[in-house]
């Protein structure tokens, strides 16, 4: 059986909590939706981090980049900057986000500032926008273990600190997670 897999923009808002990055990276890796980006995204999320932690190391964040692009050969939209002129949101600076998601032929831009893209902006263009508590409860839904052997692989994998599952759950409910924990919370009980 072949499993609906969305192509899926997602914000730089969704990629700058590193513990949201890694999930979002590893459920695109277990096949369970396309995960779509733009250099002008990372270039967003990445600076935001610099401002917000110094000390973080821009050689780090040049790696975390990499291994994002590596890990996802086929993420990475170019060729969309022709559609920004003609679209039109709240805020003009989140235009590039809606026009990679219109190169990247993507049904769907998760991001935390849903107000910067309303339905009908979106609807002209066949895409919708979702929170990544909604988009991940969405994929819960879908296939609960698949999202809870991510989680279980993803807490494994914690060096620095280490983490066991549920405290992971609860690192994923502090960056706004709430609903997916829940479900999984209540489905793996």
């Amino acid at each position: 059986m072949t499993r609906y897999q969305p192509v899926v923009v997602l914000d730089a808002n969704v990629l700058y909590p590193a513990r949201l990055r890694d999930l979002f990276v590893r459920l695109a890796i277990a096949g369970l939706y396309q995960a779509r980006w733009s250099d002008r995204i990372l270039d967003e999320c990445f600076a935001s981090l610099l401002a917000d932690r110094p000390d973080i190391s821009t050689v780090r964040l040049e790696r975390t980049r990499e291994l994002m692009n590596l890990a996802i050969p086929d993420a990475l939209v170019t060729g969309y900057e022709h559609h920004v002129g003609r679209l039109e949101l709240p805020d003009a600076d989140d235009r590039h986000v809606l026009a990679a998601a219109i190169a990247g032929e993507a049904s769907l831009i998760v991001t935390a500032n849903l107000a910067d893209f309303p339905p009908a902006a979106l609807a002209k263009e066949g895409i919708e926008a979702t929170s990544p508590d909604q988009f991940v409860h969405r994929l819960t839904v879908d296939d609960i273990e698949a999202v809870a052997e991510v989680i279980d692989q993803q807490a494994a994998h914690l060096r620095n600190p280490p983490m066991t599952t549920a405290e992971l759950l609860d690192g994923l409910a502090a960056v706004g997670l709430m609903g997916s924990v829940a479900a999984l919370r209540t489905g793996q009980s």
